[in-house]
């Protein structure tokens, strides 16, 4: 075990850990070394947290205890554990694993371990606690929720400059959230205030060394100045070696030089668009990674159907107008493809940005029917208008087409407008998309195709930054959004009659677009969970397949989706909060996110590969389907129904052997190995 005086440390640090002991003490006691072979010792150690156990020492008193942690006695040769009425199996586990190592490593393997699991089964074991903290009078308190950071809190961010003024060190407030990259200059020191929950000390690679030097002693008395607790997480930040936990509070954070994914190579500043390289669809099983890097389910060959809600119901779409959507509609998608020998589903949910309230509710629950239909098994996402996933546009195969407003249902209330313009971005069959915008010219831009429809004629504007693979999906598109003749003209080559339909000419944008810049951000987990008897999420860092725990609901963020993966044993409550959790998540995120991120609903043993992915080594045969105790519950992102627990038995004690306190009988068969 490691000692020490404050919590100064890192989730990133405490994960290198098994358990962190806290020793009781104030700043002087500082780190120190850990003798072994040394048994005069009489503490207790409060046990608390399943992902990251924190064991702190506390006053050797019944006073201490309550219902919901787990307690370590440890009398030097003799560690008796002790586990509260209300804890998790987890803790459990986690509190023993904390003894052992205390045994192992501080008492040479001598020690022996006791673990008290009902007080009435184990009248020895508590014998020998009563002879050190006394008799106990009255009743134990109730469980003490884990503390959970304040995410309003969390995202009052404030960045802070430490520069040198006649020779005179300062430290002057520049900015608040959204935090952007380049405020950072490289020739000076910055604080970063997380709203007192953490401070950050970032170090320019080119400035002084006494600013280096003055950042951390500013970053502690910053913190003395605004009152913070001295148990305040402090973190020294190197330029060019920014933690990922770093990284999330700016609103966007590149790599200069990157290469990504699929052979596209991207430097900032250069004007000269990459030609994309076609994506090998055939690696996705065979590298789990890249489907989760790409976002894609799979190669998008699979059966899709699209339903319109109509009249609070679902009504089929004509499969000949696949891809048309209207921002005045809702529609779910079901895409049906096979894995394994079997059916897996995703369901979208897409919906319009002009639908009705009651639209938008009667899609959520149309979702929840649909899935039942097909085992529970879909994973589901809500897709806002405007920001269609990867794989939606891939399983439209380049004719994926947004109108801005009106319905693609029969009877429509308002007639089509007699100029339509669409911006068409896309190099081929998976990623192509058009998007109507305002028909007017402002609304161009030289980098990309637009098609203007009129009545008479149907315009490909192909403006001098486009590709030619551009332009081949644009024609593609063109046939779809009108029937009328095709005429190609190029930028600067406009006849009038083009300017004419969009109501004359105006400026528009005809820079060179910079190539797309990398924002690198690590994926984050979360576990959603009320076990405490307050909803809390706690985060998880360096996260694997193991750490999703099948009693809870686990939030995973990879920055352009978020993923809620609902353990079998999750209940009713857990996952109704999740949903909320994830809005408020994205709504109080220090970068300041998009509110409209598709959020995924993803169940225990359904997991689809742009899950998996993101997890090292995913165990495809660790859960299956049949883990769900009851398939016909339905969950869904707008409310998710009971599930079952399955509770686990805790092991059974061991023997043990000598080396018990003074007046204390051997009490041989107490003990775990």
């Amino acid at each position: 075990s490691l000692h020490c005086a404050l919590s100064w440390t890192a989730a990133r640090f405490l994960r290198c850990w098994e358990v962190m002991t806290y020793k009781k003490g104030g700043v002087a006691s500082g780190f120190k070394h850990v003798e072994t072979n040394v048994y005069n010792i009489k503490r207790l150690l409060h046990v608390k947290g399943k992902k990251h156990v924190s064991a702190t020492e506390v006053a050797l008193s019944w006073d201490s205890f309550n219902k919901g942690d787990v307690f370590l006695l440890d009398l030097g040769k003799v560690l008796i554990q002790w586990n509260g009425p209300n804890c998790s199996i987890a803790e459990k586990s986690r509190g023993l694993g904390l003894a052992r190592s205390i045994r192992d490593s501080e008492r040479g393997g001598r020690a022996q371990i006791g673990i008290i699991d009902n007080e009435k089964d184990s009248p020895d074991l508590l014998k020998i606690m009563k002879m050190v903290l006394g008799e106990r009078r009255g009743e134990l308190r109730d469980a003490i929720p884990d503390t959970k950071a304040d995410e309003l809190q969390k995202a009052n961010v404030r960045l802070y400059h430490v520069y040198e003024k006649d020779n005179h060190l300062m430290v002057q407030e520049i900015a608040t959230r959204p935090l952007t990259q380049d405020l950072l200059q490289h020739e000076d020191s910055y604080i970063l205030d997380q709203g007192g929950f953490k401070i950050y000390v970032w170090r320019g690679k080119a400035s002084k060394q006494e600013e280096k030097k003055a950042a951390f002693t500013r970053a502690v008395g910053f913190i003395q100045a605004k009152g913070y607790s001295a148990s305040t997480n402090i973190e020294v930040i190197s330029d060019g070696a920014e933690s990922a936990m770093f990284k999330q509070l700016f609103q966007r954070w590149t790599e200069k030089d990157e290469t990504q994914g699929l052979g596209k190579v991207y430097a900032i500043g250069k004007t000269a668009k990459v030609e994309q390289v076609k994506f090998d669809t055939t690696q996705l099983h065979a590298r789990p990674e890249l489907a989760a890097e790409q976002r894609m389910v799979d190669d998008a060959s699979g059966d899709v159907e699209v339903w319109r809600i109509e009249d609070l119901q679902m009504q089929p779409v004509d499969p000949k107008t696949y891809g048309q959507f209207y921002g005045g509609d809702c529609y779910l998608v079901l895409y049906t493809y096979h894995r394994s020998g079997r059916p897996h589903y995703v369901l979208y949910m897409w919906q319009g940005r002009h639908a009705s309230v009651d639209e938008i509710t009667a899609c959520a629950i149309n979702a929840i029917e649909l899935d039942k239909k097909h085992g529970d098994e879909a994973v589901q996402v809500r897709v806002t208008m405007g920001k269609e996933p990867a794989h939606f546009l891939a399983i439209f195969k380049g004719k994926l087409i947004i109108y801005e407003g009106g319905t693609s249902r029969a009877q429509k209330s308002t007639p089509e407008p007699a100029v339509r313009l669409f911006q068409v971005r896309g190099t081929n069959e998976m990623n192509t998309k058009a998007t109507e915008v305002p028909a007017r010219a402002s609304s161009l831009n030289s980098n990309d195709v637009f098609l203007l429809a009129t009545n008479e004629v149907c315009y490909l504007w192909c403006g001098k930054g486009c590709s030619g693979d551009e332009r081949e999906m644009a024609k593609i598109v063109a046939d779809i959004v009108s029937t009328r003749d095709k005429h190609i003209i190029l930028e600067r080559q406009e006849p009038a009659e083009f300017w004419e339909a969009l109501g004359g000419k105006a400026p528009y944008a005809s820079e060179k677009r910079f190539q797309e810049e990398i924002t690198h951000y690590q994926p984050r987990l979360f576990e959603c969970s009320n076990q405490t008897g307050r909803f809390i999420m706690t985060e998880v860092v360096d996260f694997c397949q193991e750490d999703l725990d099948e009693d809870d609901v686990m939030l995973l963020d990879t920055w352009e989706e978020i993923f809620l993966w609902v353990g079998k044993g999750s209940n009713r409550y857990e996952r109704n909060e999740a949903v909320a959790s994830a809005k408020e998540y994205l709504k109080t995120h220090p970068a300041g996110r998009d509110l409209a991120t598709p959020i995924l609903l993803v169940k225990q043993g359904c997991e689809p590969l742009n899950f998996t992915g993101w997890f090292n080594a995913w165990d495809p045969y660790k859960w299956s389907v049949s883990c769900w105790k009851n398939p016909g519950v339905c969950m869904c992102a707008q409310q998710c129904l009971k599930g079952v627990t399955v509770s686990e038995p805790y092991p059974v004690r061991g023997h043990g052997g000598d080396g018990l306190p003074v007046g204390i009988d051997d009490l041989r068969g107490l003990f775990q190995p």
